[in-house]
């Protein structure tokens, strides 16, 4: 590709075009077959969690298990006395595995994918303009994050609601707050998990752009995601699992507690950042120097 078809000149570049740019692929994004598939998926984490509970405890007797520290298996003892812990329990459940699978799949797709499609090149032509095609790429999956994040949210408080009683909440601390509270936290925890994707998200769109295929992309970013979670059950390796992305993941139980507990949380915060400023920069790099052929 020539460089006249791949830069464009400052007077064609507009927000409008941008946000039309943004448009189509949030449109393009969320009508694939894949991507509904994917958030039906999620949707099912709560409602099986949900059912599960209830028909172990329809003889009456409490759900078993639960860790000491409030983790995502102690908030399964609390669902029976209030369904809104339901939403607890589904995000700690999804967080590990489900929601940063199907968002591997979608940022190792962002670039590869259009590249395997033979699409790619026409949408720099477009004028799109590299960086500008990129950044609207992340753009898009950071959304995907959040939306994954509030279906599994959604699916759990519409369950909870419907198969157990819904009050004020117990804090990991001991206190109770109101359920209007309740709901407010668990809104921030479900924003807290979708920017806790945001490292795994810039990680996907770099490998998405190393390669022409969209199935070697994803398959890469999802394989990763698996390597680092084993890696960090590893107990020789203690001192590097603070810097591993999902490390400080299951850290938003700290916003049940009362008062909240900032510091873990602003560790998860500030690694994400680094990740996806190190990732970004990197995927820029790599795409603003490839050689478009497709």
């Amino acid at each position: 590709m020539s460089q006249a078809e791949t830069v464009s000149t400052p007077a064609r570049i507009s927000p409008l075009r941008t946000l039309g740019l943004l448009r189509s692929e949030l449109t393009t994004t969320f009508r694939r077959w894949r991507t509904l598939a994917l958030l039906a998926v999620l949707a099912g984490v709560p409602i099986l969690i949900g059912v599960a509970v209830k028909i172990e405890t329809s003889d009456g007797q409490s759900f078993g298990g639960g860790g000491p520290e409030g983790g995502g298996p102690a908030f399964i003892a609390q669902i029976t006395n209030n369904g809104l812990f339901l939403v607890f329990t589904a995000l700690a459940a999804a967080l590990p595995v489900f929601l940063p699978m199907v968002v591997g799949v979608v940022a190792g797709d962002a670039v590869a994918g259009e590249a395997s499609a033979g699409t790619l090149r026409y949408l720099l032509v477009s004028p799109a303009g590299r960086t500008r095609l990129l950044l609207t790429k992340y753009a898009t999956t950071m959304v995907f994050c959040l939306v994954a994040t509030l279906v599994v949210a959604a699916s759990a408080l519409i369950t909870g609601a419907i198969l157990f009683p819904l009050g004020d909440v117990v804090t990991i601390s001991g206190t109770r707050i109101s359920f209007t509270e309740g709901l407010g936290r668990a809104l921030l925890i479900a924003l807290t998990v979708a920017v806790s994707l945001t490292g795994m998200a810039a990680i996907g769109l770099f490998i998405s752009t190393l390669t022409n295929s969209g199935i070697a992309a994803m398959a890469t970013t999802v394989g990763l995601l698996i390597t680092v979670q084993i890696l960090d059950q590893i107990p020789q390796l203690d001192a590097l699992q603070p810097y591993f992305f999902s490390h400080h993941w299951l850290s938003f139980a700290d916003l049940l507690r009362d008062p909240v507990y900032w510091e873990d949380l602003t560790k998860n915060l500030q690694l994400q950042a680094l990740y996806a400023a190190v990732f970004g920069s990197a995927a820029w790099a790599r795409f603003t120097a490839k050689d478009i052929t497709a």
